[in-house]
């Protein structure tokens, strides 16, 4: 096990969420989720600070006739904490190259696809082209190849990218705790990292090769983030893959106890559902539209100081008419290829998975604008920071 040190309350003490982890069984917590009664929804509705156990009865079937409450609830909360103000990110694709099989992805080594790693000249085109969409909040990704691209390479990547954007995050391979500081000093804001499922017993059906396929490396990443000190730490599961419900609460659990460790970071939670993808079969646990929104609500309702993001990976008519409930950023313009913007933009077998919102960012900021939102693509100024 890897055992981690961190100072707490001026208190030294060893732990890792694999730790808490271990106290809980993913069936019963199914079953407690299905247990929960309308009486348990309504006692933590009723509450003004909601705890993990609170979160699980508001993602609850109980809780589904408290929606309309729920979500009205919500909303005022991130009208009150953040107002009328929807960040807009883009996601930008280094590379599709990958050792690891996972099974819902059209990165996946077993998928007989071309490989592309971009060259500094190929970003820097990719950039221009972002840029002149109006875009300063970037995603980089790549696939998890640490041979093509490991620390040397994003630290290469991060110091051309730096000059043009505001906010960088990196949503890569998971690293050590000292690389996570490499990557500080070029200045690297937030790292996103999905567990993808919490339910360990079924993980390596996903993960069947590669690096990828050891859960308890993965799951104490957050805590190897948390510790070089990150400004923003992303959460998420992969909607789809197993029970919703029960991969949420985990979430929940995790997001707690990093925030009470890693208290100087930020947080942000994702929702990414399933999507088709090269050499993906349809899923058994989906997750329907109404219960997504219960899933949002349910996380506003936990934290009213989270950031949640939203995807292009969701449609333009759900994007619409959801983020008004909680949501705190939504991405534009995506591509899911590297040099998707620039460079091979018309090679979509080079894609991770399709997108379903196709608008782009003057077309999303629209929206935002005649709903009375204003767009922002800059958050906040290393100045002030």
């Amino acid at each position: 096990m890897l055992i981690l040190t961190v100072v707490y309350n001026n208190t030294k003490m060893s732990l890792n969420f694999l730790s808490i982890f271990k106290q809980y069984a993913w069936g019963d917590i199914i079953s407690k989720v299905e247990s929960i009664t309308t009486r348990e929804v309504e006692m933590a509705l009723s509450k003004e600070k909601r705890d993990v156990e609170d979160f699980l009865c508001l993602i609850s079937k109980a809780a589904i006739p408290y929606l309309n409450e729920m979500a009205e609830m919500s909303q005022n909360i991130t009208l009150k904490r953040f107002g009328k103000v929807m960040q807009l990110y883009v996601p930008m694709y280094l590379s599709n190259e990958c050792s690891n099989i996972c099974t819902y992805c059209g990165f996946s080594v077993d998928n007989h696809i071309p490989r592309v790693t971009l060259t500094i000249e190929q970003i820097q085109r990719e950039i221009k082209e972002l840029k002149k969409n109006g875009f300063d909040h970037v995603l980089l990704l790549t696939g998890e190849s640490p041979r093509q691209v490991n620390v040397s390479y994003f630290k290469e990547v991060l110091a051309v990218v730096r000059e043009y954007f505001s906010h960088v995050s990196l949503e890569v391979q998971p690293l050590e705790t000292e690389e996570y500081k490499e990557l500080m000093k070029v200045d690297l804001d937030g790292i996103v990292v999905y567990q993808e499922t919490y339910r360990k017993e079924t993980y390596r059906d996903y993960h069947p090769r590669g690096r990828k396929s050891d859960f308890e490396y993965r799951l104490n990443t957050p805590d190897r983030v948390g510790l070089a000190g990150m400004q923003k730490i992303g959460l998420g599961v992969l909607l789809g893959l197993e029970d919703w419900r029960a991969d949420a609460f985990f979430t929940a659990l995790h997001f707690s106890y990093l925030k009470k460790y890693y208290w100087r970071s930020k947080y942000s939670v994702s929702f990414p559902r399933l999507r088709p993808a090269k050499g993906v079969a349809p899923t058994k646990n989906s997750i329907s539209d109404k219960e997504l929104v219960q899933l949002i609500v349910a996380w506003r309702l936990l934290d009213e100081d989270l950031e949640l993001h939203l995807s292009t990976r969701e449609s333009g008519f759900f994007r619409d008419n959801v983020f008004q409930l909680g949501i705190t950023s939504m991405s534009a313009g995506s591509k899911t290829s590297p040099g998707g913007y620039s460079c091979f933009s018309k090679k979509p077998e080079l894609e991770q998975f399709e997108i379903s919102d196709e608008r782009n960012l003057i077309e999303v900021a629209s929206m935002l604008k005649d709903r009375g939102y204003d767009p922002i693509t800059k958050d906040w100024d290393k100045v002030f920071s």
